[in-house]
């Protein structure tokens, strides 16, 4: 208890910040910032003489939305963009989203009932069961809660480096939500695109690209005539910045062949510009959509086909990686664990009918 405030003293708050109050006959009264402080003292002296504290008078000072607690997630989310180094490899599309989406989750209170932000939790504060808790949650949008724990990841990640916390309370979380994810294209689907879509035009051009290098929007869209060296394509991924080396596929050279590639980029818009990967993404819908095909075939689905063509052609884990540019091998062992299902089944299927023929000529 303070000698010259006689009943108010100070305490540690569940976020170890100090703060004050007033206790006397059973009540206690939060007082505003330390003593000496103007507010402090007038919220005081109001506490003394039981009266209401005095309303914030117009201009004083309030703390800004973007301004962060020390050692909070908000802090830690501030210096992502200049501690980690994988964030300047990111496209700027991929940082804008992750922008949004920590701002919202960071704008975002605890729980109903509290008027505590998620921006002004410490991250010594956040527990396991409270990334359980965000995922549960959000069960009903497994995309969206998938790209959020990314986003904690980060600020987890920077907290760590800063020596803020000792453990990660999101290792080993497993997030798999419920779905099938990007559709491949079957034989029938490709072949109605192709159709048409001839060799010459440019929603051929960006399917082939698309197709045949097994690439995201991104490079699809930034791929330049200086890319193609010979029989190959070289490109840097900007997602990953993994480079890679291409072979340019019979089936791609043909496309190439009859393409303009006088820059600036190899596809380009009716102006002559390059598409944006917002806008490729938009147009492969209508291009899909005249060719007849349903809702959901898609230019990451095409990537997702060239995954299941590598598979099923006989192809290497490593050798799926090398050439998608997966970082992770859990999703290259995807393509191998789908195609050597169908492979097994139908070996086994095959064996039920050589045995069930061959009872039937027996029994004949």
């Amino acid at each position: 208890m303070s000698e010259r405030h006689p009943n108010a003293g100070p305490y540690k708050d569940r976020h170890g910040r100090t703060r004050w109050r007033f206790r006397r006959g059973g009540k206690t009264i939060q007082l505003p910032g330390e003593p000496g402080d103007a507010a402090f003292e007038a919220a005081y002296l109001a506490a003394v003489e039981g009266r209401p504290a005095p309303a914030k008078p117009k201009g004083a000072v309030t703390r800004l939305p973007s301004a962060a607690i020390p050692r909070s997630l908000r802090a830690a989310w501030k210096m992502v963009p200049k501690s980690l180094p994988e964030w300047s490899r990111l496209e700027t599309e991929t940082k804008e989203r992750q922008s949004r989406i920590a701002e919202l989750f960071l704008a975002s209170k605890v729980s109903k009932e509290a008027d505590l932000l998620w921006g002004d939790v410490l991250v010594s504060d956040l527990r396991r069961r409270h990334l359980k808790g965000i995922i549960a949650e959000m069960a009903d949008r497994p995309h969206a809660a998938r790209h959020l724990l990314v986003v904690i990841r980060r600020m987890i990640l920077v907290a760590l480096d800063e020596e803020w916390i000792d453990t990660d309370p999101s290792y080993k979380l497993k997030h798999r939500p419920d779905y099938v994810g990007w559709k491949a294209w079957p034989d029938a689907a490709r072949q109605q695109f192709e159709t048409r879509w001839p060799i010459g035009t440019t929603p051929r051009l960006a399917y082939a690209l698309a197709l045949w290098l097994g690439n995201r929007r991104g490079d699809v869209v930034s791929l330049t005539p200086g890319a193609i060296e010979g029989d190959s394509i070289r490109l840097v991924q900007g997602k990953t910045g993994r480079p890679l080396v291409l072979d340019i596929t019979p089936m791609l050279r043909e496309v190439l062949d009859a393409t303009d590639l006088s820059g600036p980029t190899i596809l380009k818009t009716a102006f002559g510009e390059p598409f944006s990967a917002k806008s490729l993404t938009g147009r492969m819908a209508d291009w899909a959509k005249s060719a007849g095909l349903p809702p959901g075939y898609t230019l990451h689905g095409l990537r997702k086909t060239l995954g299941k063509m590598l598979a099923e052609g006989g192809a290497t884990t490593r050798q799926i990686m090398d050439t998608l540019g997966h970082t992770d091998i859990q999703h290259a062992e995807l393509y191998s664990r789908e195609a050597e299902q169908e492979h097994l089944a139908r070996d086994g299927m095959r064996a039920v009918v050589k045995l069930v023929s061959g009872g039937k000529k027996r029994g004949g």
